[in-house]
């Protein structure tokens, strides 16, 4: 793997956009459910970031319905998923929002996984992507949809210093589940 040049331990943001929702009538947009295509997904995400060794040593997901079940249901596919901190400011987070709250992440924490909705997230891992493999920048670019995950590495001492341009985006998952 390619690394970024910096001081500190290696680092993983893994930036997770929520599965697919319904759109029920008269249901506010934050109570929104997942449609029967992300309760197929969010267990496939959680598989493939599972078989991608990409367990995070702590989850920050916004309060959205949509969101928390996507946790609840990747998490369920892992032996004893970490913690995880619900935050409200994630919902609707454009990238300065979701970057601040990043940087309030301890330093312990290597592999740190985020939760929440685009155009926020998609944003956010173009901002922060100084570089990528392959193709990954054009295709997040191009769409960045439901269950996609993305893997930003960078070396820092602490979540604070993270900073636009200042990591590589080393892939992009989408995972989908199968119908029965």
């Amino acid at each position: 793997m390619i690394e970024r040049a910096g001081a500190g331990p290696l680092r993983r943001l893994v930036v997770l956009r929520h599965a697919k929702s319904a759109w029920p009538v008269d249901v506010a947009d934050h109570e929104r459910p997942l449609a029967p295509r992300g309760r197929r997904d969010a267990p496939a995400a959680g598989r493939a970031l599972a078989d991608a060794d990409l367990l995070p040593d702590l989850a920050l997901c916004s309060t959205a319905v949509r969101a928390r079940r996507t946790w609840d249901l990747a998490s369920a596919e892992w032996g004893t998923p970490p913690p995880v901190r619900h935050d409200r400011r994630l919902y609707a987070a454009g990238p300065a929002g979701l970057l601040a709250a990043v940087h309030e992440v301890p330093a312990e924490v290597e592999t740190l996984l985020l939760i929440g909705h685009n155009p926020g997230l998609e944003e956010l891992v173009l901002a922060l992507a100084g570089d990528g493999l392959d193709d990954t920048l054009d295709r997040v670019r191009t769409k960045f949809p439901t269950s996609a995950f993305a893997v930003l590495t960078w070396r820092g001492t602490a979540w604070r210093a993270l900073a636009p341009d200042a990591a590589l985006l080393t892939s992009v998952t989408v995972p989908r589940g199968k119908k029965k």
